[in-house]
């Protein structure tokens, strides 16, 4: 691919932004390319035009924003927001004196909501899980209370370490996206749980080890429990609950979590934090999912917003 033309302070102003981000933000390498790509393209179209990344202003990132109208509005999206973190850092080093991107308005899209699990799907699951009393349900039962507690991704439940499960009186320790470390909380549910699984934890040991870093070591390649197999059990228990399958997966419990703390009045910073989201504009779907569903509950409820009957 041919090298494309970058305005003269481009490639040290993009390197410089890039190396913020990975350093004071802990950016995976994949977001960093990503990032990279798309003020690379950016550049290229301010150069055609003869200007900078230092003299652009709104008409050029407006001019820009409207060429990619062909692309999907998610790509027109990112890459704004691209445009908008670049622009944000040049005006806090005192670089620019301006934001050219603070009037722009992104491309609107019609974000698909999470599914959500309800508060009663929740405990339908957990008594279904609690049905046996082996070491398979208590470890199911422990995976769906850490999950519903602490709104863990599923590659952070997997890969958690032993470790991260004690000396820690109601919290969890979890490595997060970018090596970030952040506090997990447990209820007391949830750690009566962990502590009933811990009992028979060295069940699930591979033939031959008396001992594995993993909280949920596994017989696996891997040598603990993997995604692909936590989303069969967890497909099973949906069936022998009579939920649809399809509503349930790791990632569900996780906007079960966020959701109901929402509808609960917990503040979308405190949310933010407790997901271990980045940028909390990822964490605003939460108000719409929970909006909906009070909206549902008060036409279904409040006597003004019932249809009046004709005499």
């Amino acid at each position: 691919m041919a090298e494309r033309a970058l305005p003269a302070d481009g490639a040290g102003l993009i390197e410089n932004f890039l190396d913020m981000m990975s350093s004071e933000r802990g950016a995976s390498a994949n977001t960093l390319a990503a990032y990279r790509r798309d003020l690379l393209d950016f550049g290229a179209s301010l150069a055609r035009a003869g200007r900078t990344f230092r003299s652009a202003n709104a008409a050029d990132v407006k001019r820009y924003v409207a060429s990619l109208s062909g692309m999907a509005v998610a790509t027109q999206a990112r890459r704004l927001s691209a445009l908008r973190q670049l622009f944000t850092f040049l005006f806090s080093e005192g670089i620019r004196k301006d934001d050219p991107t603070s009037t722009i308005e992104a491309p609107r899209r019609e974000r698909p909501l999470p599914k959500v699990l309800s508060r009663s799907d929740i405990e339908t699951l957990i008594a279904a899980a609690r049905e046996e009393d082996d070491a398979e349900s208590l470890r199911l039962v422990c995976i769906l209370e850490i999950l519903y507690a602490s709104g863990l991704r599923v590659s952070e439940l997997v890969n958690l370490p032993l470790t991260a499960a004690r000396g820690r009186s109601g919290f969890l320790l979890v490595m997060g996206k970018g090596q970030k470390e952040r506090l997990a909380p447990l209820n007391k549910s949830a750690r009566v749980a962990i502590k009933a699984y811990l009992k028979v934890r060295d069940n699930f040991l591979p033939k031959g080890v008396k001992e594995s870093k993993y909280l949920f070591p596994s017989r696996s390649t891997e040598g603990y429990l993997t995604r692909r197999r936590l989303h069969q059990m967890l497909k099973a228990l949906a069936l022998k609950a009579n939920i649809d399958p399809g509503k349930l997966s790791p990632h569900v419990l996780r906007h079960a979590f966020a959701t109901h703390l929402v509808e609960g009045g917990a503040d979308l910073r405190s949310v933010q934090t407790l997901l271990g989201h980045a940028d909390i504009a990822t964490t605003q779907i939460y108000t719409h999912v929970a909006s909906d569903r009070l909206r549902e509950v008060m036409l279904a409820a409040h006597p003004l917003a019932k249809p009046k009957r004709r005499a």
